[in-house]
């Protein structure tokens, strides 16, 4: 099976890779693994202002912050992942790269780090159930 797991770094993301070493017998050994972050664009002034080196390096930084535990967890229990990031809305990012990568599922916590942008738009996994042709588990 062909998993894809969105993460973000909040205490869902850490309940979610919980539930899966401790689901090992469900998801099997023979699975494919990416774990996937989704970082918000910054406004075009910004990128504008600092140049593409500048807005790169602070990229690679921000997704060590979350993919650099997480890859470690998962090695530490035998699981080994792909790591990919897309800058871009959360919701559609997770959507469009699970469909793109012909993944079997997208596995993701239910909550996660983005408390105001859920006030206005909803939130991430809303976006992604409504989105995804690729079935959902949310770990809560």
């Amino acid at each position: 099976m062909k998993i894809l797991l969105a993460v973000d770094g909040s205490a869902y993301t850490k309940k979610m890779l919980a539930y899966l070493v401790a689901h090992n017998e469900v998801f099997g050994t023979a699975s494919q693994y990416t774990v996937f972050t989704a970082q918000p664009p910054l406004p075009p002034r910004v990128r504008a202002a600092v140049g593409a080196s500048t807005l790169n390096g602070y990229y690679a930084d921000e997704v060590e912050k979350i993919m650099g535990p997480v890859c470690k967890f998962l090695l530490r229990h035998a699981i080994e992942a792909k790591s990919e990031w897309k800058s871009g809305p959360a919701g559609e990012a997770i959507s469009k790269f699970a469909q793109a990568g012909k993944f079997d599922m997208i596995i993701m916590g239910s909550h996660g780090h983005g408390a105001l942008a859920n006030l206005v738009m909803g939130s991430v996994a809303t976006q992604v159930l409504a989105h995804s042709t690729v079935p959902v588990l949310l770990v809560r």
